[in-house]
């Protein structure tokens, strides 16, 4: 089967139809479920259960109403790129067949689309983000995820010491950025200061955090108590009573560990708090707070377009 070539320069594209449109039409048809792969490499490595159960009891009384998203292997079966919730819900129901759209993509746009379509679908959380990210990184630069990490470091360092970058790492950090903006609209040096340091977090807190259960600005602060027992008793209480990051500190403060609750928050801080309270409230449901709620993202909208 030939591959066809994009004409595309490869980061215009901001969300799956673009590519898609790009490679051009395939109609959808029918495949043995068995047929299909699961990615080494998934965004999501988290399904929420009771969304989980609500989409399989769509699927056992309405089929799969949109076909997932494969390409093809040499060896006559498909890996899945986009549609992993759907896939689940298909085996679990124990449906034989499942629709399908077959597209020959490379390594680079299989991924770039599996986070795209998680993006715009249903919110990854912070770590899940970060690793897909990372992941996307390491196949469009060719190199490890600690060669990655140590190019961003690099830089970082010689921006602080004054020093020209070379024209490989020149060219490097470029196209991380260029990648970065793309997807997810940061700069490669706040990927690493705010995004990266989140998969150094212990294992138990790493996994609230994929699970959506504690926003990564208290995360980060439990993850000072370095006492393991300690770390989980504070986790499970600021997880079960909601406990604010100002009650957080003052926790630490009284096991002893050291915090940061002089500083005030940075802007990000309060923005990521504002954001996680967004999504948890009643907002969409009410019109009048809707209408209040477009004109800010209005007003945002026109400050980061210089307006």
């Amino acid at each position: 089967m030939a591959t066809r070539k994009r004409t595309a320069q490869p980061y215009q594209m901001r969300n799956v139809g673009g590519l898609l449109e790009e490679l051009g039409d395939e109609p959808s048809t029918e495949m043995p479920v068995d047929k299909i792969r699961l990615p080494k490499d998934q965004p999501r490595k988290y399904f929420d259960p009771a969304k989980m159960r609500e989409l399989v009891e769509s699927v056992r009384e309405y089929g799969i109403l949109e076909p997932l998203l494969v390409r093809p292997l040499a060896d006559g079966e498909y890996e899945l790129v986009a549609g992993e919730r759907r896939y689940r819900a298909a085996k679990e129901v124990g449906l034989d067949t499942i629709p399908i759209v077959s597209r020959d993509l490379n390594d680079q746009d299989a991924i770039r689309i599996a986070l795209v379509e998680n993006l715009q679908r249903e919110d990854l959380n912070p770590v899940e983000e970060t690793e897909a990210i990372l992941n996307l990184l390491t196949v469009e630069l060719n190199l490890s995820k600690e060669d990655v990490t140590s190019l961003l470091n690099q830089v970082a360092n010689a921006k602080k010491r004054g020093q020209e970058l070379t024209g490989n790492v020149s060219r490097q950090i470029e196209q991380v950025g260029e990648v970065l903006s793309s997807i997810a609209d940061i700069t490669p040096e706040t990927f690493r200061t705010t995004r990266l340091p989140l998969l150094n977090l212990p294992p138990d807190i790493l996994d609230s955090l994929r699970q959506g259960q504690i926003e990564y600005t208290k995360a980060k602060a439990i993850a000072k108590i370095k006492n393991p027992e300690q770390r989980k008793a504070l986790l499970k209480r600021a997880i079960d009573e909601g406990l604010s990051l100002t009650q957080i500190r003052a926790e630490i403060t009284a096991a002893g560990q050291p915090n940061d609750s002089n500083q005030p928050p940075t802007l990000r801080d309060d923005f990521d708090r504002i954001y996680g309270k967004l999504k948890k409230s009643d907002v969409w449901n009410d019109s009048k707070k809707q209408n209040r709620l477009k004109k800010l993202m209005t007003e945002i909208e026109s400050l980061l377009e210089g307006k």
